[in-house]
């Protein structure tokens, strides 16, 4: 069968760009103009990948895909007319996949679909099964011990337990995580984390890191607010506190 795309656009012209390219590769395209109609389409077709405009005439496309996120892994790839870093700190912070800046070429759009799917289908794809706009697991298997007493991780379901409670993480954020309970106290690099985190590792940058790990502090904050598990070395990366170690409580990026 050939995967389905979501495309939420507001100007035709380039729906129309997009539609055709990706028929073209073989992919079966369809265009919804506004987010709320984007949504309502999830609810009702198994989409393999969203690609959502942040621009759109009823809402900011960084809504809509938190409210996506909140209901659905499926890969998102962001467009914008905006190609500040910042911008695509948030999207990538929020749960986005990839981020194209208009213009762009139909042959560079229908190359990143790609990449996306085959990370997405190596990652979740044999882990998870969407039913429209919601994810089921399957049973997983006893997970491995680690030495962090305080995290459990659970390879097969992709989730993270930090002092017996799950962690609602993105797929970066849970790849950077395990890397750091894998090893306490070891510096990774930020290179080294992009390599653990991301299989195009080139296409990202350094900010993209530490807008990951910002948002992985807030998420253990929210469990411990007296624990800041993950220790910044300034001009060296990021390492998980050993058990027992002391830490400054306010040791953010």
């Amino acid at each position: 069968m050939c995967p389905k795309i979501l495309i939420i656009e507001d100007e035709p012209a380039i729906a129309d760009t997009l539609l055709y390219a990706l028929r073209t590769e073989g992919f079966e395209p369809q265009w919804c103009a506004t987010g709320e109609a984007g949504l309502a389409a999830l609810g009702r077709v198994g989409f393999a990948l969203v690609v959502l405009d942040i621009g759109l005439p009823d809402g900011s496309g960084f809504e809509f895909c938190k409210t996506i996120r909140a209901r659905s892994a499926i890969p998102v790839l962001f467009l914008t007319a905006r190609s500040s870093e910042m911008d695509r700190v948030v999207g990538l912070e929020i749960g986005g996949d990839d981020y194209l800046v208009k213009p762009f070429s139909p042959r560079e759009l229908t190359a990143r679909v790609k990449a996306i799917l085959r990370r997405s289908q190596g990652n979740s794809g044999a882990n998870f099964a969407t039913v429209g706009t919601a994810v089921i697991s399957p049973p997983s298997p006893a997970a491995p011990e680690l030495p962090t007493p305080n995290f459990v991780v659970d390879d097969a379901r992709c989730r993270i337990t930090y002092r017996g409670q799950a962690l609602d993480l993105t797929r970066y954020e849970f790849r950077l995580l395990r890397t750091l309970i894998g090893q306490p106290g070891r510096v990774y690099s930020r290179e080294q984390l992009m390599a653990a985190g991301w299989e195009e590792p080139g296409a990202s940058f350094d900010r993209t890191v530490d807008a990951h790990i910002k948002s992985l502090r807030a998420k253990l904050r929210q469990i411990d607010p007296t624990k800041d598990s993950i220790q910044t070395h300034r001009g060296l990366g990021y390492s998980l506190k050993e058990e027992g170690a002391a830490g400054d409580r306010r040791n953010d990026q």
